[in-house]
């Protein structure tokens, strides 16, 4: 496996008398999808935006490409990394090639990439269609392409897939799979439906009640029990998350 772009040692996020990220030491390696896994509620999203510095750690530390992340550096290391955090905003009343132009332009980015995203989002016919005529996953898409100008090493999807029908959910699932090579990225997707790691992700890690209790490939986790879901049962106690 190649090397790490991504560790965090000890990341700890508390609030109040709570401890949503409990001491997690993440492990990413360059070039896969890595999948985050956890019911709802167990501290994926919490961790996600750590990494993308917009929650302060009460304790531990980042590491983006060797470089620990510093208040100083947060900025420039965060210029090759894209997100996708809860819903993506858009202007409705704008076309789909508008709202990128809008953030190629924040971005500093040519405005030759826009076709370029567009044209690996698969949304390219539909770029002079206004937002507010798109489909849920149609905008999902988009907000990836968003995501992807500036051509990021990082990509960071918080459950890209929720509230898609079948065939949507599906054609996210691909297109992540195969951004590895498309783009030559790293991609971090969290999910709390073990099905879809099981599809789309090289590595997993699984957190519940704010700790990482497994990181590691998907046939290093289905050894710890007689399939993936016993597996996944097993170190979570069940829930909401099959």
């Amino acid at each position: 496996m190649n090397t790490n772009i991504i560790e965090t040692d000890s990341l700890t996020k508390g609030v109040g008398s709570q401890t949503r990220v409990n001491h997690i030491d993440l492990r990413v390696p360059e070039g896969c999808v890595y999948g985050f896994l956890g019911p709802n509620g167990a501290g994926k999203t919490t961790t996600l935006k750590l990494l993308l510095g917009l929650l302060k750690p009460t304790e531990g530390t980042i590491t983006f490409f060797g470089q620990k992340m510093s208040e100083q550096n947060r900025l420039s290391i965060l210029k090759h990394t894209g997100s996708l955090i809860e819903s993506p905003s858009f202007y409705g009343h704008l076309t789909g090639l508008e709202n990128l132009e809008i953030i190629a332009k924040m971005k500093k980015v040519p405005a030759k990439e826009i076709t370029n995203v567009l044209q690996t989002v698969r949304l390219y016919e539909q770029k002079d269609k206004k937002v507010k005529q798109y489909s849920l996953g149609m905008k999902q898409r988009l907000g990836i392409a968003m995501a992807l100008l500036g051509n990021p090493r990082v990509l960071i999807l918080d459950e890209p897939t929720n509230g898609l029908d079948p065939a949507g959910i599906q054609e996210i699932r691909e297109f992540i799979k195969n951004l590895p090579v498309l783009r030559q990225m790293t991609v971090i997707v969290s999910s709390h439906l073990l099905s879809e790691m099981e599809q789309m992700a090289d590595m997993v890690g699984i957190i519940n009640h704010g700790c990482l209790i497994f990181q590691g490939t998907m046939s290093a986790l289905e050894a710890q029990g007689e399939s993936l879901e016993d597996a996944f049962l097993k170190l979570t106690g069940g829930g909401d998350s099959l």
